[in-house]
């Protein structure tokens, strides 16, 4: 009898030993997450319902924008505000928000919403999402990640209602200016103005100023938000001396602001030099109007996805640096895409590093951990492994010139959004690749990596092997 006992007992462990090694890794949840959000929509996409016509939507079509809608890029095969319905919209307005505060977030809410009990598995992907230190104070943390997005998209709304409610109406400009703020602030860059995205309010600086407020403080990540808001309020406690604000913030949050402004300020300068004397873009505008125009272009590189001009219509030196600022994207835990601020800003200081013969990379008066250094490197090279691969196979199968192609891909794998016009021109194969890069530059390329082949980090006991130098250079 109790040997009987016994044999159920050890079969009940090993069934649950089983059960845990099968359980999915944070990055397939991840992964699986969006991909599933993103078939979701596509078939909700393709009901009538959600079509201006009552007609159904070719589903490549619906899935390109549940895509691009889920991985806040921009990018359309149709045009938003004609094709589709009212419902059509909001499930598009919807898909944003989730893709924006991603499929973590959202989990993580409804299980809140739901009385349901968030459990250290959860807690973990929650850490993982949004690379934390620690497991506590993570709901709480999520929670506020909510109430600020709504906060500061219902702040946009009302920026847009002064532009949209006199020329739209009360009902419809109300509808426009919380989806634009949505879009904005989650940096999706679908609008509802028609084919020429926000070009008819190139001049207009209360468009201009909101959607480039909402693209930066969504953009930065909710990590700087907190960060930054601590100091405020240790400052006005008295617990840090005037002047030291800026040294007493994390060095994330000090790397992350730094390359921002360096990226935007210096984007500015660029776009107005290479395009002041352009008459399709800024030739005609103002000083002030071209400051602004260059600001703005600058800023919805960084994976933003609305134009006040026509990118096709660019100088080939401002198409080549849309393309850097796009591959590079926003901060981490936040709604841009891009291989990050943090990974560019800390591979210019391994390359500086390395030019003084330093053996540690130093920033702020702190040292980068290894570690880091390594994952910024593999994001980086993986991105352009990809985004190479990508512009190949659409040269080889798209009969499309080499600068547009490359314009696309960088777009779409630092879900920016922006193109030159051939959204619409890929055949079936083209969207389905584009869709892909979108998926893969929402999730990242190393999440994508860890999701497929599973592996476990630690080193299972397994013994270092011994150094040897590589030649470079």
């Amino acid at each position: 009898m109790k040997a009987n006992k016994l044999n159920r007992l050890i079969k009940k462990t090993m069934i649950k030993r089983k059960l845990r090694s099968n359980r999915f890794s944070s990055a397939q949840v991840i992964a699986g997450g969006f991909l599933a959000a993103i078939l979701a929509g596509a078939v909700l996409l393709c009901l009538p319902v959600s079509s201006s016509e009552g007609k159904f939507t070719d589903f490549v079509d619906a899935l390109f924008t549940a895509a691009t809608s889920v991985c806040v890029t921009g990018l359309v095969t149709v045009n938003t505000a004609v094709h589709w319905s009212v419902f059509g919209k909001v499930v598009i307005l919807f898909l944003i928000q989730l893709g924006g505060l991603g499929v973590v977030t959202v989990m993580t809410v409804c299980l809140v919403a739901a009385g349901q009990r968030i459990t250290l598995r959860e807690r973990m992907m929650i850490q993982e999402s949004y690379n934390t230190d620690g497991l506590d104070g993570l709901v709480r943390m999520i929670m506020r990640v909510l109430r600020g997005t709504l906060l500061l998209e219902a702040a946009g709304a009302v920026g847009y209602a002064f532009v949209f409610v006199p020329e739209y109406g009360p009902l419809k400009g109300a509808g426009y200016s919380v989806f634009h703020a949505v879009s904005a602030f989650c940096n999706a860059g679908i609008d509802l103005v028609g084919d020429s995205s926000l070009g008819p309010y190139l001049t207009d600086p209360v468009i201009n100023i909101t959607t480039c407020i909402l693209i930066i403080t969504g953009g930065i990540g909710y990590v700087v938000w907190w960060d930054i808001l601590r100091v405020i309020k240790d400052r006005r406690r008295g617990q840090i001396p005037k002047g030291q604000r800026f040294r007493r913030l994390q060095l994330h949050t000090k790397l992350a602001i730094a390359v921002t402004l360096a990226l935007i300020f210096g984007g500015t300068a660029l776009f107005f030099l290479l395009e002041r004397k352009n008459p399709a873009t800024f030739g005609s505008l103002s000083l002030p109007e071209q400051v602004m125009a260059a600001f703005f272009q600058s800023v919805t590189t960084r994976t933003a996805g609305f134009c006040t001009v026509d990118q096709g219509a660019l100088t080939d030196g401002s198409a080549f640096i849309t393309m850097l600022l796009m591959l590079i994207g926003g901060s981490p835990a936040g709604t841009a895409g891009g291989i990050k601020t943090t990974t560019v800003g800390m591979l210019a200081l391994v390359v500086w590093a390395s030019a003084q013969k330093k053996e540690d990379v130093e920033v702020f008066g702190r040292r980068i951990n290894e570690s880091s250094i390594r994952t910024g490197l593999t994001v980086f090279l993986l991105a352009q492994f990809i985004a190479a691969a990508g512009i190949v196979l659409l040269l080889a199968t798209q009969n499309m010139g080499f600068t547009d192609v490359a314009f696309e891909v960088f777009s779409a794998l630092g879900t920016a959004g922006l193109t030159r016009g051939i959204t619409s021109d890929f055949d079936v194969f083209g969207k389905l690749l584009v869709t892909a890069l979108m998926y893969i530059g929402r999730i990242g390329p190393i999440t994508l990596v860890v999701a497929v082949l599973n592996k476990n980090n630690e080193k299972n006991g397994k013994l270092r092997l011994p150094k040897r130098r590589v030649l470079i250079g």
